[in-house]
């Protein structure tokens, strides 16, 4: 059960003691997602990030989800991904495969992972291009207020700095606005190539769900979540995460989550 679930600003902030607890909610709350887009538009267009968010998605491999999910209509993207090869440790591609892909019976081509024969620039137009045929059929509804994609649902991490996909603190592709999907060959945190989601299309998505566990984060959650005035950072790009008009939801673990304002735990 939630340690808290407050509602703020346009977003939810749901607080877990337990990762595994953390864990069984993510997965009741992506299928529920998936139910209704399902019912709604008969396709579920989900876009992953890396790091341990896979891990925590592991309870959808698992009954009743495994059985109760149609998965046949699901559509994968990556909101951002290294440029590496797909069977290459680095892989946000690999890590999706290998804990979650592999074990639900996702259709092979309804996962479109980007070219990594080509350079970051190309891959990135690449992956666009991708995204805009999928547009035009429907498989990814548009944003009724701009011309970007509409994702089902973005799923994000965020790192210590903030970071959330590829769009790292002070970088000047957090400014790009005419792009959907864009390049960087200088990312702070190696591998240096990737290719990310812009801000204006993770902001035009029908939900965006940050998953953010340890310690380590806290002070960066503080940053993105609480109204700390002058003292953030102007490019905590985490911060950034608000939807035009979708939801915004943070799944925090009780250690991400320690230097919220006002969030006091009993011992």
């Amino acid at each position: 059960m939630a340690l808290s679930g407050a509602k703020e600003n346009g977003k939810e902030v749901r607080i877990y003691e337990y990762l595994d607890e953390l864990s069984a909610d993510l997965a009741d709350y992506i299928s529920e997602l998936s139910e209704a887009s399902v019912k709604e538009r008969g396709v579920f267009a989900i876009a992953l990030s890396g790091g341990s968010l896979i891990s925590l998605m592991r309870k959808l491999c698992e009954a009743p989800y495994s059985k109760t999910v149609d998965w046949a209509k699901w559509y994968i993207f990556w909101v951002d991904e290294r440029v590496v090869a797909k069977n290459h440790v680095d892989s946000n591609y690999k890590l999706a495969k290998d804990g979650f892909l592999s074990k639900v019976p996702i259709v092979p081509s309804h996962v479109h992972s980007i070219n990594d024969t080509v350079s970051a620039e190309k891959a990135a137009e690449d992956y666009e291009f991708v995204i805009r045929q999928l547009v035009r059929t429907r498989v990814i509804s548009v944003s009724d207020i701009s011309d970007c994609p509409k994702f089902d649902l973005i799923l994000l991490g965020m790192g210590p700095d903030g970071h959330i996909a590829s769009l790292f603190p002070d970088h000047s592709i957090l400014d790009e606005k005419a792009e959907w999907v864009t390049f960087l060959t200088d990312s702070p945190k190696p591998p240096p190539e990737r290719i990310t989601f812009t801000l204006p299309v993770i902001n035009s998505a029908s939900n965006v769900a940050v998953v953010v566990t340890g310690s380590s984060k806290a002070e960066a959650a503080h940053l993105a979540i609480d109204d700390v005035g002058p003292d953030c950072p102007l490019s905590s790009p985490a911060k950034m995460v608000q939807p035009t008009k979708g939801k915004l939801v943070w799944y925090l673990d009780k250690a991400a989550a320690s230097k919220l304002d006002g969030t006091k735990f009993s011992e």
